[in-house]
């Protein structure tokens, strides 16, 4: 409460103390509460924001040991404290315009080797990106999207992310292995997983892959998402040489649906979509089949039968008969119900208008079940112990799908 003395003057308490003593204030207050102090007037903004501004505050209250957390709480306890950093920067710097904000916000991180890309990428032990991500999400919670992409400029100059993607996109898949998992785990754990909106998530994945061509799109969407290996590097000849699980394709599939049934991202479309998933799978080389069909259950019905019809519409029959054969071989792999890809097969065939197209879809089919069934046979019988194993449950699988596939079909005419 003002004295009368104070109101006639218009100068608060808190002003007319030294600053010495208002500094000793401020250090007894956590950072949440200096968030909430700087709210109270501009002119406590102002003092704040001058007070956050010193090297010893800086040096006391932004941590950076992100390389020596051991224990879960270590790190939640991490996360926390960036979060009230997210809010104090957020309400100390209301005032300010967008640019100066960010400016400001940059004086205090641009000394954070973690920030800045210059750190050599460690698996999962570095929580600086991550606590980044927590900072910036709470920092500009409830900006419009022109703002962000303002934020996102900043990132990319702060961090001089555009030419290290470049690198990337322009060499050898695998060539500068750590410079695509600092770029994975940066935009991963920055831009794109602390979202849990899929409206957010899709404008910061639209911001990373639009400015580039689609070939690059492609190689930027499976560096973000692709499987990695156990030591951390990406897995780009497993798809090539060994056929991968649900859980390694789980998350390449789930930013493929994010950018096609999204309709609020106006910049994708399924044709442009349809191209990058041709692109991707032949990243680095032509992938396992059973590969693609695996991602594209992964992906859903809606964007399965695009793929198939649009190869159908361009007459492609042995493309849609082998990849319709893994698709079955997938359900039965993994056990999904094989009436989804029978309905599948429906559809595809009402892509061909003249029964003689419908016939000749339906031979090259059952053929390729043949074809696929003998490859899978003489690879069981060339092999060594450990891929004959392998094929021969491979064998198995194609021979009980098959039986069930056709159980399906049988059955459904019979309903008829």
């Amino acid at each position: 409460m003002k004295t009368r003395s104070q109101c006639r003057s218009g100068v608060s308490f808190f002003e007319r103390l030294p600053s010495e003593v208002f500094d000793m204030i401020l250090r007894r207050l956590t950072v949440l509460e200096v968030s909430v102090f700087s709210m109270v007037s501009k002119a406590m903004s102002c003092q704040i924001v001058d007070h956050v501004s010193t090297m010893a505050w800086a040096k006391r209250m932004i941590p950076q040991n992100f390389h020596h957390s051991r224990f879960p709480d270590d790190k939640q306890s991490t996360y926390r404290h960036y979060k009230a950093l997210g809010l104090l920067f957020k309400r100390c710097t209301l005032l300010l315009p967008t640019k100066d904000r960010l400016k400001f916000i940059h004086t205090k991180f641009s000394k954070i080797p973690c920030f800045m890309m210059q750190c050599k990428p460690t698996a999962a032990s570095c929580l600086g990106f991550s606590s980044y991500g927590v900072f910036l999400q709470t920092l500009i919670a409830g900006w419009n999207e022109l703002e962000c992409h303002r934020v996102f400029i900043f990132l990319c100059d702060f961090t001089d992310l555009p030419r290290k993607m470049e690198i990337v996109v322009n060499g050898r898949p695998g060539a500068n292995r750590y410079l695509e998992l600092q770029i994975r785990q940066f935009c991963r754990q920055v831009l794109l997983d602390p979202w849990s909106s899929r409206k957010e998530c899709g404008f910061w994945l639209t911001q990373i892959l639009k400015p580039w061509p689609m070939v690059s799109q492609a190689r930027l969407l499976f560096i973000l998402y692709g499987p990695l290996l156990p030591d951390g590097s990406l897995g780009w000849q497993q798809l090539t040489s060994t056929v991968l699980s649900s859980s390694a394709l789980s998350d390449l599939a789930k930013a493929v649906l994010l950018l096609h049934t999204d309709l609020e991202l106006k910049d994708w479309n399924t044709s442009t979509i349809l191209a990058i998933l041709e692109e991707i799978r032949v990243l680095p080389q032509v992938w396992r089949v059973e590969n693609v069909a695996r991602l594209l259950v992964l992906c859903g019905t809606t964007l399965c039968y695009s793929v198939l019809a649009n190869k159908a519409h361009n007459g492609r029959l042995f493309e849609i008969s082998k990849l319709l054969v893994y698709l079955i071989l997938v359900c039965e792999k993994d056990g999904y119900c094989m009436s989804w890809v029978v309905t599948l097969v429906q559809q595809v065939c009402k892509v061909f208008t003249a029964a003689a197209d419908k016939w000749s879809f339906i031979q090259s089919l059952e053929n390729m079940f043949s074809e696929v069934t003998m490859e899978i046979y003489e690879a069981s019988l060339a092999g060594n112990p450990q891929e004959d194993l392998e094929s021969f449950q491979t064998l198995c699988s194609i021979l009980g799908s098959s039986a069930h596939f056709h159980t399906e079909i049988l059955h459904m005419f019979l309903k008829e």
